[in-house]
Protein backbone atom coordinates (compact mmCIF):
# COMPACT_ATOMS: atom_id res chain seq x y z
CA UNK A 1 0.00 0.00 0.00
CA UNK A 2 1.26 3.07 -0.92
CA UNK A 3 0.82 7.11 1.38
CA UNK A 4 -2.84 7.41 2.50
CA UNK A 5 -4.98 8.21 -0.10
CA UNK A 6 -2.54 7.60 -2.87
CA UNK A 7 -3.42 4.16 -5.36
CA UNK A 8 -1.76 1.69 -4.41
CA UNK A 9 0.20 -0.23 -7.38
CA UNK A 10 -2.20 -1.74 -10.46
CA UNK A 11 -2.24 -5.66 -9.76
CA UNK A 12 -4.93 -8.38 -11.27
CA UNK A 13 -5.89 -9.13 -7.81
CA UNK A 14 -6.76 -5.55 -6.55
CA UNK A 15 -10.61 -6.23 -6.04
CA UNK A 16 -9.19 -8.63 -3.24
CA UNK A 17 -8.44 -5.75 -1.49
CA UNK A 18 -11.85 -4.40 -0.93
CA UNK A 19 -13.46 -5.59 2.51
CA UNK A 20 -17.18 -6.86 2.83
CA UNK A 21 -18.21 -3.51 4.65
CA UNK A 22 -16.36 -1.71 1.71
CA UNK A 23 -18.59 -4.10 -0.66
CA UNK A 24 -21.75 -3.42 0.83
CA UNK A 25 -21.22 0.54 0.94
CA UNK A 26 -20.37 0.24 -3.01
CA UNK A 27 -23.48 -1.82 -3.84
CA UNK A 28 -25.87 0.07 -2.05
CA UNK A 29 -24.60 3.57 -3.45
CA UNK A 30 -24.46 1.97 -7.04
CA UNK A 31 -27.57 0.65 -6.70
CA UNK A 32 -29.21 3.85 -5.36
CA UNK A 33 -27.49 5.66 -8.30
CA UNK A 34 -28.53 3.83 -10.78
CA UNK A 35 -32.15 3.52 -9.86
CA UNK A 36 -32.25 7.51 -8.94
CA UNK A 37 -30.93 7.69 -13.05
CA UNK A 38 -33.40 5.01 -13.65
CA UNK A 39 -36.72 6.48 -12.37
CA UNK A 40 -35.46 10.04 -14.16
CA UNK A 41 -35.05 7.95 -17.92
CA UNK A 42 -38.43 6.48 -17.17
CA UNK A 43 -39.95 10.06 -17.23
CA UNK A 44 -38.29 11.17 -20.40
CA UNK A 45 -39.14 8.06 -22.04
CA UNK A 46 -43.00 8.34 -21.20
CA UNK A 47 -42.95 11.95 -21.34
CA UNK A 48 -44.68 12.91 -24.97
CA UNK A 49 -47.34 10.71 -24.20
CA UNK A 50 -48.39 11.21 -20.64
CA UNK A 51 -48.26 15.14 -21.23
CA UNK A 52 -50.67 14.03 -24.41
CA UNK A 53 -52.99 12.47 -22.54
CA UNK A 54 -53.09 15.25 -19.38
CA UNK A 55 -53.54 17.71 -21.91
CA UNK A 56 -56.20 16.60 -23.52
CA UNK A 57 -55.46 14.00 -26.14
CA UNK A 58 -54.19 15.91 -29.00
CA UNK A 59 -52.11 19.35 -28.26
CA UNK A 60 -49.81 21.22 -30.89
CA UNK A 61 -46.05 19.90 -30.77
CA UNK A 62 -44.89 23.26 -29.44
CA UNK A 63 -47.25 23.50 -26.75
CA UNK A 64 -46.36 20.16 -25.69
CA UNK A 65 -42.62 20.52 -26.06
CA UNK A 66 -42.91 24.11 -23.41
CA UNK A 67 -44.97 22.31 -20.70
CA UNK A 68 -42.61 19.37 -20.62
CA UNK A 69 -39.76 21.48 -20.71
CA UNK A 70 -41.01 23.60 -18.24
CA UNK A 71 -42.08 20.35 -16.07
CA UNK A 72 -38.51 18.59 -16.37
CA UNK A 73 -37.13 22.09 -15.19
CA UNK A 74 -39.48 21.88 -12.45
CA UNK A 75 -37.95 18.29 -11.46
CA UNK A 76 -34.46 19.24 -11.91
CA UNK A 77 -34.93 21.91 -9.26
CA UNK A 78 -36.07 19.49 -7.30
CA UNK A 79 -32.72 18.21 -7.78
CA UNK A 80 -30.87 20.91 -7.31
CA UNK A 81 -33.18 21.97 -4.00
CA UNK A 82 -32.58 18.33 -2.83
CA UNK A 83 -29.01 18.54 -3.19
CA UNK A 84 -28.35 21.38 -1.01
CA UNK A 85 -30.48 20.26 1.62
CA UNK A 86 -29.50 16.59 2.04
CA UNK A 87 -25.46 17.68 0.98
CA UNK A 88 -25.62 19.46 4.13
CA UNK A 89 -27.77 17.14 6.63
CA UNK A 90 -25.51 14.06 5.62
CA UNK A 91 -22.79 16.28 6.91
CA UNK A 92 -23.83 16.79 10.27
CA UNK A 93 -26.03 13.60 10.85
CA UNK A 94 -24.16 10.75 8.64
CA UNK A 95 -24.13 9.67 5.32
CA UNK A 96 -26.10 6.36 5.51
CA UNK A 97 -29.36 7.72 7.20
CA UNK A 98 -29.27 10.93 4.39
CA UNK A 99 -29.13 8.54 1.75
CA UNK A 100 -32.02 5.64 3.35
CA UNK A 101 -34.45 8.71 3.80
CA UNK A 102 -33.54 10.31 -0.41
CA UNK A 103 -34.03 7.04 -1.76
CA UNK A 104 -37.48 6.52 -0.10
CA UNK A 105 -38.25 9.93 -1.18
CA UNK A 106 -37.65 9.72 -4.89
CA UNK A 107 -38.87 6.12 -5.08
CA UNK A 108 -42.39 7.09 -3.47
CA UNK A 109 -43.28 10.54 -5.62
CA UNK A 110 -41.79 9.12 -9.13
CA UNK A 111 -44.62 5.89 -8.55
CA UNK A 112 -47.11 9.03 -7.89
CA UNK A 113 -46.41 10.57 -11.00
CA UNK A 114 -48.45 7.40 -12.34
CA UNK A 115 -51.79 8.64 -10.39
CA UNK A 116 -51.48 12.50 -12.19
CA UNK A 117 -54.37 13.66 -13.44
CA UNK A 118 -53.79 17.05 -14.54
CA UNK A 119 -49.96 18.56 -15.65
CA UNK A 120 -49.77 20.13 -12.63
CA UNK A 121 -49.90 17.81 -10.59
CA UNK A 122 -47.30 15.52 -12.86
CA UNK A 123 -44.86 18.46 -12.27
CA UNK A 124 -46.03 18.94 -8.25
CA UNK A 125 -44.38 14.89 -8.16
CA UNK A 126 -41.82 15.13 -10.28
CA UNK A 127 -40.51 18.13 -8.11
CA UNK A 128 -40.41 16.01 -4.85
CA UNK A 129 -39.01 13.41 -6.36
CA UNK A 130 -36.55 15.05 -7.95
CA UNK A 131 -35.63 16.51 -4.02
CA UNK A 132 -34.71 12.63 -3.38
CA UNK A 133 -32.93 11.90 -6.73
CA UNK A 134 -30.93 15.39 -6.33
CA UNK A 135 -29.83 13.94 -2.82
CA UNK A 136 -28.83 10.21 -3.46
CA UNK A 137 -25.82 10.89 -5.41
CA UNK A 138 -24.52 13.52 -3.39
CA UNK A 139 -24.77 11.82 -0.24
CA UNK A 140 -23.05 8.42 -2.01
CA UNK A 141 -19.94 10.38 -3.88
CA UNK A 142 -18.69 11.15 -0.13
CA UNK A 143 -19.72 7.92 1.39
CA UNK A 144 -17.65 5.83 -1.32
CA UNK A 145 -14.39 8.13 -1.32
CA UNK A 146 -14.82 8.22 2.29
CA UNK A 147 -14.81 3.80 2.61
CA UNK A 148 -12.46 3.70 -0.31
CA UNK A 149 -9.94 6.57 0.65
CA UNK A 150 -6.88 4.36 0.99
CA UNK A 151 -8.20 1.79 -1.43
CA UNK A 152 -8.39 2.13 -5.18
CA UNK A 153 -10.60 4.63 -4.88
CA UNK A 154 -10.97 6.43 -8.39
CA UNK A 155 -11.30 3.02 -10.05
CA UNK A 156 -14.07 2.13 -7.10
CA UNK A 157 -15.48 5.65 -8.26
CA UNK A 158 -15.78 4.90 -11.07
CA UNK A 159 -17.50 2.01 -11.08
CA UNK A 160 -19.93 3.22 -8.65
CA UNK A 161 -20.69 5.48 -11.05
CA UNK A 162 -21.63 3.00 -13.46
CA UNK A 163 -24.98 2.98 -12.00
CA UNK A 164 -26.35 6.05 -14.07
CA UNK A 165 -25.47 4.16 -17.34
CA UNK A 166 -27.42 0.81 -16.09
CA UNK A 167 -30.25 3.18 -15.01
CA UNK A 168 -30.54 3.83 -18.91
CA UNK A 169 -30.28 0.47 -19.26
CA UNK A 170 -32.87 -1.09 -17.01
CA UNK A 171 -35.23 1.95 -17.44
CA UNK A 172 -35.07 1.08 -20.90
CA UNK A 173 -35.91 -2.74 -20.26
CA UNK A 174 -38.66 -1.60 -18.19
CA UNK A 175 -39.97 0.66 -21.07
CA UNK A 176 -39.93 -2.25 -23.43
CA UNK A 177 -41.99 -4.66 -21.01
CA UNK A 178 -44.58 -2.08 -19.11
CA UNK A 179 -44.59 0.71 -21.85
CA UNK A 180 -47.40 -1.26 -24.21
CA UNK A 181 -49.87 -0.92 -21.05
CA UNK A 182 -49.63 2.41 -20.57
CA UNK A 183 -47.24 5.60 -19.17
CA UNK A 184 -48.86 5.01 -16.07
CA UNK A 185 -47.50 1.70 -15.13
CA UNK A 186 -44.17 2.88 -16.49
CA UNK A 187 -43.84 5.31 -13.42
CA UNK A 188 -45.79 2.59 -10.98
CA UNK A 189 -42.82 0.54 -11.44
CA UNK A 190 -40.64 3.58 -9.89
CA UNK A 191 -41.68 2.11 -6.54
CA UNK A 192 -38.64 -0.58 -7.11
CA UNK A 193 -35.62 1.95 -5.49
CA UNK A 194 -37.26 1.26 -1.75
CA UNK A 195 -35.97 -2.27 -1.85
CA UNK A 196 -32.77 -0.89 -1.30
CA UNK A 197 -33.85 0.97 2.64
CA UNK A 198 -33.95 -3.00 3.60
CA UNK A 199 -30.09 -3.24 2.80
CA UNK A 200 -29.56 0.21 4.60
CA UNK A 201 -30.76 -0.98 7.56
CA UNK A 202 -29.09 -3.87 7.70
CA UNK A 203 -25.51 -3.16 9.58
CA UNK A 204 -24.83 0.05 7.34
CA UNK A 205 -22.25 2.44 9.29
CA UNK A 206 -20.38 5.42 8.80
CA UNK A 207 -17.27 5.74 7.61
CA UNK A 208 -14.61 6.13 9.49
CA UNK A 209 -13.56 9.68 8.71
CA UNK A 210 -16.75 10.99 9.04
CA UNK A 211 -16.54 9.08 12.52
CA UNK A 212 -13.73 10.94 13.55
CA UNK A 213 -15.31 14.36 12.01
CA UNK A 214 -18.50 13.78 14.33
CA UNK A 215 -16.40 12.60 17.16
CA UNK A 216 -14.31 16.21 16.91
CA UNK A 217 -17.37 18.55 17.05
CA UNK A 218 -18.66 16.35 19.35
CA UNK A 219 -15.70 17.25 21.42
CA UNK A 220 -14.93 20.74 20.52
CA UNK A 221 -18.43 21.61 21.39
CA UNK A 222 -18.24 20.24 24.83
CA UNK A 223 -14.74 22.74 25.16
CA UNK A 224 -14.36 26.48 25.47
CA UNK A 225 -10.82 26.69 24.31
CA UNK A 226 -11.03 27.12 20.77
CA UNK A 227 -8.09 27.77 18.24
CA UNK A 228 -8.86 30.02 15.29
CA UNK A 229 -8.77 26.50 13.02
CA UNK A 230 -11.27 24.94 15.50
CA UNK A 231 -13.54 28.05 15.61
CA UNK A 232 -13.26 27.39 11.30
CA UNK A 233 -14.02 24.12 11.69
CA UNK A 234 -17.44 24.88 13.81
CA UNK A 235 -18.91 27.28 11.41
CA UNK A 236 -21.71 26.30 9.76
CA UNK A 237 -20.67 23.96 6.89
CA UNK A 238 -21.90 25.94 3.62
CA UNK A 239 -20.15 29.05 5.00
CA UNK A 240 -16.65 27.61 5.13
CA UNK A 241 -17.15 26.73 1.22
CA UNK A 242 -16.17 30.68 0.88
CA UNK A 243 -13.37 30.37 3.44
CA UNK A 244 -10.41 31.71 1.86
CA UNK A 245 -8.56 27.53 1.78
CA UNK A 246 -11.85 26.49 -0.19
CA UNK A 247 -13.73 28.82 -2.47
CA UNK A 248 -11.53 29.03 -5.23
CA UNK A 249 -12.09 24.78 -5.24
CA UNK A 250 -15.90 25.63 -4.98
CA UNK A 251 -15.49 27.94 -8.04
CA UNK A 252 -13.89 25.36 -10.25
CA UNK A 253 -16.20 22.73 -8.82
CA UNK A 254 -19.25 24.73 -9.69
CA UNK A 255 -17.61 25.89 -13.53
CA UNK A 256 -17.53 21.78 -14.08
CA UNK A 257 -20.65 20.77 -12.98
CA UNK A 258 -22.01 23.61 -14.98
CA UNK A 259 -20.34 22.69 -17.91
CA UNK A 260 -21.14 18.66 -17.76
CA UNK A 261 -25.14 19.17 -16.93
CA UNK A 262 -25.81 21.29 -18.89
CA UNK A 263 -24.44 19.18 -21.72
CA UNK A 264 -26.31 15.84 -20.42
CA UNK A 265 -29.97 16.37 -18.72
CA UNK A 266 -31.05 18.53 -21.57
CA UNK A 267 -30.52 15.71 -23.78
CA UNK A 268 -31.19 12.92 -21.32
CA UNK A 269 -35.04 14.95 -20.99
CA UNK A 270 -35.18 15.28 -24.86
CA UNK A 271 -33.70 12.44 -27.06
CA UNK A 272 -36.80 9.71 -26.64
CA UNK A 273 -38.62 12.69 -28.26
CA UNK A 274 -36.07 13.35 -30.65
CA UNK A 275 -35.80 9.63 -31.94
CA UNK A 276 -39.32 9.57 -31.57
CA UNK A 277 -39.87 12.41 -34.38
CA UNK A 278 -36.71 10.90 -36.65
CA UNK A 279 -38.90 7.87 -36.73
CA UNK A 280 -42.06 9.38 -37.57
CA UNK A 281 -40.31 10.83 -40.75
CA UNK A 282 -39.81 6.97 -41.82
CA UNK A 283 -43.17 6.34 -41.10
CA UNK A 284 -42.55 4.65 -37.44
CA UNK A 285 -44.82 5.87 -35.19
CA UNK A 286 -46.86 5.29 -31.82
CA UNK A 287 -46.07 1.42 -29.99
CA UNK A 288 -44.21 0.05 -33.11
CA UNK A 289 -41.26 3.18 -32.47
CA UNK A 290 -40.82 1.57 -28.43
CA UNK A 291 -38.55 -0.74 -29.54
CA UNK A 292 -36.37 1.36 -31.50
CA UNK A 293 -36.32 3.98 -28.74
CA UNK A 294 -35.64 1.85 -26.14
CA UNK A 295 -33.00 0.57 -28.61
CA UNK A 296 -30.89 3.76 -28.82
CA UNK A 297 -31.52 4.54 -25.16
CA UNK A 298 -30.07 1.04 -24.11
CA UNK A 299 -26.79 1.74 -26.43
CA UNK A 300 -26.69 5.28 -24.90
CA UNK A 301 -26.83 3.66 -21.20
CA UNK A 302 -24.14 1.30 -21.88
CA UNK A 303 -21.84 3.55 -23.84
CA UNK A 304 -21.76 5.31 -20.70
CA UNK A 305 -21.02 2.30 -18.75
CA UNK A 306 -18.27 1.89 -20.45
CA UNK A 307 -17.55 5.57 -20.28
CA UNK A 308 -17.65 5.69 -16.38
CA UNK A 309 -15.31 2.47 -15.91
CA UNK A 310 -12.74 3.40 -18.34
CA UNK A 311 -12.59 7.56 -16.61
CA UNK A 312 -11.57 6.02 -13.41
CA UNK A 313 -8.40 4.05 -14.73
CA UNK A 314 -7.18 6.80 -17.53
CA UNK A 315 -7.52 9.33 -14.62
CA UNK A 316 -5.02 6.99 -12.85
CA UNK A 317 -3.09 7.02 -15.41
CA UNK A 318 -2.75 10.71 -16.85
CA UNK A 319 -4.51 12.46 -14.25
CA UNK A 320 -7.36 13.83 -13.31
CA UNK A 321 -7.74 16.93 -15.41
CA UNK A 322 -6.14 15.49 -18.82
CA UNK A 323 -9.06 12.69 -18.30
CA UNK A 324 -11.72 15.24 -18.12
CA UNK A 325 -10.71 17.38 -20.95
CA UNK A 326 -10.31 14.40 -23.05
CA UNK A 327 -14.33 13.58 -22.04
CA UNK A 328 -15.24 17.48 -22.66
CA UNK A 329 -14.10 17.16 -26.34
CA UNK A 330 -15.30 14.31 -27.10
CA UNK A 331 -18.97 15.39 -25.66
CA UNK A 332 -18.74 18.91 -27.93
CA UNK A 333 -17.49 16.63 -31.47
CA UNK A 334 -19.81 13.82 -30.91
CA UNK A 335 -22.91 15.74 -29.35
CA UNK A 336 -22.80 18.64 -32.36
CA UNK A 337 -22.33 16.01 -35.06
CA UNK A 338 -25.59 13.84 -33.56
CA UNK A 339 -27.50 16.98 -33.13
CA UNK A 340 -26.85 18.79 -36.15
CA UNK A 341 -25.32 16.58 -38.49
CA UNK A 342 -27.80 13.78 -38.45
CA UNK A 343 -31.30 13.91 -40.16
CA UNK A 344 -32.38 10.12 -40.06
CA UNK A 345 -33.08 8.00 -37.06
CA UNK A 346 -30.36 5.14 -39.14
CA UNK A 347 -26.92 6.51 -37.38
CA UNK A 348 -28.33 7.20 -34.40
CA UNK A 349 -27.99 4.08 -32.49
CA UNK A 350 -24.20 3.76 -32.49
CA UNK A 351 -23.49 7.72 -32.28
CA UNK A 352 -25.46 7.29 -28.92
CA UNK A 353 -23.00 4.61 -27.82
CA UNK A 354 -20.21 7.14 -28.54
CA UNK A 355 -21.87 9.67 -26.87
CA UNK A 356 -22.99 8.34 -24.19
CA UNK A 357 -19.56 7.34 -23.40
CA UNK A 358 -18.28 10.78 -23.14
CA UNK A 359 -21.40 13.20 -22.04
CA UNK A 360 -22.56 10.75 -19.51
CA UNK A 361 -19.20 8.44 -18.62
CA UNK A 362 -17.72 12.31 -17.45
CA UNK A 363 -20.11 12.08 -14.09
CA UNK A 364 -17.33 9.79 -12.76
CA UNK A 365 -15.24 13.02 -12.05
CA UNK A 366 -17.72 14.38 -10.11
CA UNK A 367 -17.20 11.71 -8.05
CA UNK A 368 -13.28 11.17 -8.18
CA UNK A 369 -12.65 14.85 -9.03
CA UNK A 370 -15.17 16.92 -6.67
CA UNK A 371 -14.41 14.34 -4.02
CA UNK A 372 -10.44 14.95 -3.63
CA UNK A 373 -11.30 18.70 -3.88
CA UNK A 374 -12.62 19.16 -0.27
CA UNK A 375 -11.95 17.66 3.44
CA UNK A 376 -14.45 15.40 4.75
CA UNK A 377 -16.19 17.94 6.94
CA UNK A 378 -17.63 19.68 4.26
CA UNK A 379 -17.36 17.02 1.49
CA UNK A 380 -20.98 16.48 1.04
CA UNK A 381 -21.87 19.72 1.38
CA UNK A 382 -19.55 20.89 -1.27
CA UNK A 383 -20.27 18.11 -3.76
CA UNK A 384 -24.10 18.87 -3.50
CA UNK A 385 -23.58 23.25 -3.75
CA UNK A 386 -21.21 22.76 -6.81
CA UNK A 387 -23.78 20.24 -8.43
CA UNK A 388 -27.01 22.49 -6.74
CA UNK A 389 -25.43 25.11 -8.37
CA UNK A 390 -24.89 23.81 -12.03
CA UNK A 391 -28.43 22.08 -11.24
CA UNK A 392 -29.87 25.24 -10.95
CA UNK A 393 -28.69 26.60 -14.23
CA UNK A 394 -29.59 22.97 -16.14
CA UNK A 395 -33.33 22.95 -14.68
CA UNK A 396 -33.66 25.65 -17.36
CA UNK A 397 -32.22 23.94 -20.27
CA UNK A 398 -34.68 21.64 -20.89
CA UNK A 399 -37.30 24.71 -20.79
CA UNK A 400 -35.41 26.70 -23.08
CA UNK A 401 -34.86 23.98 -25.46
CA UNK A 402 -38.64 23.49 -25.41
CA UNK A 403 -39.59 27.09 -25.77
CA UNK A 404 -37.03 28.03 -28.34
CA UNK A 405 -37.78 24.51 -30.35
CA UNK A 406 -39.22 26.84 -33.15
CA UNK A 407 -37.08 30.02 -33.46
CA UNK A 408 -33.98 27.41 -33.29
CA UNK A 409 -35.58 25.57 -36.16
CA UNK A 410 -35.87 22.12 -34.06
CA UNK A 411 -35.52 20.53 -30.70
CA UNK A 412 -32.52 19.02 -32.04
CA UNK A 413 -30.96 22.45 -33.05
CA UNK A 414 -31.85 23.53 -29.78
CA UNK A 415 -30.52 20.57 -27.78
CA UNK A 416 -27.17 21.30 -29.28
CA UNK A 417 -27.00 24.66 -28.44
CA UNK A 418 -27.26 23.13 -24.91
CA UNK A 419 -24.40 20.48 -25.85
CA UNK A 420 -21.64 23.40 -26.43
CA UNK A 421 -21.84 24.28 -22.23
CA UNK A 422 -19.41 21.45 -22.43
CA UNK A 423 -16.67 24.30 -22.84
CA UNK A 424 -17.35 25.41 -19.32
CA UNK A 425 -15.84 22.19 -18.25
CA UNK A 426 -13.02 22.88 -19.95
CA UNK A 427 -12.44 26.26 -18.42
CA UNK A 428 -12.43 24.48 -15.19
CA UNK A 429 -9.65 22.23 -15.24
CA UNK A 430 -7.79 24.85 -16.87
CA UNK A 431 -8.60 26.78 -13.79
CA UNK A 432 -8.10 23.47 -10.89
CA UNK A 433 -5.59 21.60 -9.36
CA UNK A 434 -4.61 17.98 -10.07
CA UNK A 435 -5.16 16.14 -7.40
CA UNK A 436 -4.50 12.78 -8.71
CA UNK A 437 -1.22 11.67 -6.35
CA UNK A 438 -2.90 13.39 -3.37
CA UNK A 439 -4.20 12.57 -0.51
CA UNK A 440 -8.02 12.45 0.07
CA UNK A 441 -8.38 15.67 2.23
CA UNK A 442 -8.88 14.67 5.67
Amino acid sequence: MTDIGRPAPASRGWVRDITGYQWAVLFVAWAGWSLDITDFTLYGLVLRQSLTELLGGNPAMPYLLQVGGLITTIGLLGWAVGGFVFGIVADYIGRVRTLALSILIYSVFTALQGFAQEAWQLGLFRFIAGLGTGAELMIAIPLVAEAFAETHRAKVLGFMMTGGGFGNLFAAYIYDWVGPYGWRYVFFFGIAPAILLAFIRRGMVEPERFTAVKARRQALAASRDHTEDDREFLRLVPAQLFSRKIRFQTLVGVLFALGTLLAVWTAQAWLPTIQNLLLEKQGITGTAAIPYVSFGMKLWGIGGIIGYIAFGYVADVIGRRPTILIYSVGTLVVGLYLFLGVSSYDPYPILLLIYGFFVVGIFSGHAIYMSELFPTHVRSTAVAFCNGSGRIFTSFGPLVAGLLVVQLGGLSNATAIMTCFAVLSVVAVILGRETRDEQLPP
